[in-house]
């Protein structure tokens, strides 16, 4: 064959490795690439000490953290199928090294992968070796690394709903979405209602402002201090008395007062916590229930704390919220008006910094943005304005929340999308989901039967929901 100058061009630039036979070790990425692809000679896996392995799912690629892989099925022996977590590092002594022998996520792994070597020391999972049951050479895995096929799921990992969905047209697979929203919404409205029963239509906002602000990581302690809001709201002091209250309720303020590039600020704080801590000690959190780990610098709780504090001095936030909802606006305004319904001012020392222990940003960040608006509106503004006006028969506003709802701009892409896409939808663009309504749908569909199955697809029920659904749809055009 001739020479192939792109060929070569590639491995010369870096974009795939060109690895021997006999190379030390290949790259970690390359290690996980051959396992979610299962590019093993499959019945002849076993663990290092000797028990069968056969790999029912390898489960899918995590990318937040913890295991590299969740959700895999695997059988040792004549026991029955488990299923559980993957961690892939290239050598047995990393589940120690790592300190994922110490570490609450890695509980769940029931398989640790790796390159070569021995099992680790002490209590650790099975652990299986891959350089000896590959089903091509090395040189030839890392060069089909840098092909798209390696880049996608592969087929056989996708759900089996995934066949019948692409039966639907685009606009019977959209419908299907937006049914599935409206549950969602229904869900969330609920919840509402149920905590406005207890304490209120006002306090159950704050609640679940509060849910919101702490991201998936820190929910439960954000949530406990939304619903201290009748305590720490009870005088309405400035922003700042507030913040101090909050930062001091969470457990996450700096005890370390000593001289720093922030320490007039952080002083200040303490100073006002100083007089009222005394008061508030029977509620303080221990700091032990924040996350940090994975967490983007301007999605710190200390920083959304700040931002809670704006909201709960500057006016009636109830009366602006109910006044926005009734505004004609277009699609593409929608974000951008609750936005300034929600925005904070400036702030001396936040609008600067994204920690305590930060450096000075080089331009002034806003408390909040536009993208996070619309998870604010999705999951909490839109379903609590929406299941007050069906307690109150205001069809009304019902009827314009809803059209808000279902044609607000999509979110931000995320993990849970990126592989509900690739399982449910063969891999669709981010576009696919042309609203956040149609997100939240998919988002609905994976709650329902994807989260009560396993990886294997066991005894879900979707797929035969979809031919049924496809069918009526077909027969009622027809």
């Amino acid at each position: 064959m001739a020479k192939n100058f792109y060929a070569e061009w590639r491995v010369r630039s870096g974009i795939v490795a060109a690895l021997r036979e006999d190379t030390e070790s290949p790259p970690e990425t390359l290690v996980q690439a051959i396992w979610q692809h299962q590019r093993l000679r499959r019945d002849e896996l076993k663990t290092l000490d000797g028990r069968p392995v056969r790999v029912l799912h390898p489960g899918f690629r995590s990318v937040e953290g913890g295991p590299d892989f969740r959700g895999a099925v695997v059988q040792f022996g004549d026991d029955p199928p488990r299923s559980g977590d993957v961690e892939v590092d290239l050598r047995g002594s990393g589940w120690r090294a790592h300190g994922h022998d110490r570490n609450p996520a890695f509980e769940k792994v029931i398989l640790h992968v790796v390159w070569d070597g021995e099992a680790a020391k002490g209590s650790s999972p099975p652990a299986m070796s891959l350089r000896h049951v590959l089903d091509a050479k090395i040189g030839e895995l890392s060069l089909w690394l840098g092909s798209e096929g390696a880049q996608a799921m592969p087929e056989a990992l996708r759900g089996k709903c995934c066949a019948p969905l692409r039966e639907l047209d685009t606009e019977q697979q959209h419908a299907l979405l937006l049914e599935a929203a409206t549950v969602r919404l229904e869900s969330k409205a609920a919840i509402f209602q149920a905590r406005a029963r207890q304490a209120g239509w006002e306090q159950a906002l704050w609640e679940g402002l509060f849910r919101a602000l702490g991201y998936k990581h820190n929910v439960w302690p954000m949530q406990r201090l939304g619903e201290l809001r009748p305590r720490w709201s009870a005088d309405h002091p400035e922003p700042v008395a507030v913040e101090a209250r909050l930062l001091g309720l969470s457990g996450m303020l700096p005890t370390d007062l000593a001289p720093s590039r922030n320490g007039a600020y952080l002083r200040k704080v303490w100073d006002l916590w100083w007089r009222e801590r005394d008061g508030f000690a029977d509620c303080v959190l221990p700091q032990k229930l924040w996350r940090f780990h994975g967490l983007r610098p301007a999605n710190h709780p200390q920083r959304r704390l700040a931002l809670a504090s704006e909201w709960a001095v500057n006016g009636d936030l109830v009366a602006a919220l109910q006044k926005w909802c009734l505004e004609d606006l277009s699609p593409h305004h929608l974000a951008p008006s609750l936005l300034k319904v929600l925005e904070a001012q400036p702030n001396e020392f936040w609008s600067w910094h994204y920690t305590f222990q930060s450096p000075k940003l080089k331009r002034a960040q806003p408390l909040l943005g536009t993208a996070r608006v619309t998870d604010l509106a999705i999951n909490v503004v839109l379903p609590w304005l929406w299941i007050r006006s069906v307690e109150g028969k205001n069809n009304v506003v019902r009827e314009a929340i809803e059209k808000r709802y279902f044609a607000w701009p999509p979110a931000q892409d995320n993990s849970l999308l990126r592989l509900a896409r690739q399982r449910l939808l063969g891999g669709a663009e981010p576009k696919t989901l042309s609203t956040a309504a149609a997100q939240q749908g998919l988002i609905q569909i994976v709650r329902d039967f994807c989260d009560r199955s396993n990886a294997l697809c066991d005894n879900c029920k979707f797929p035969d929901l979809v031919n049924a659904w496809g069918r009526e749809k077909s027969v009622s055009n027809g």
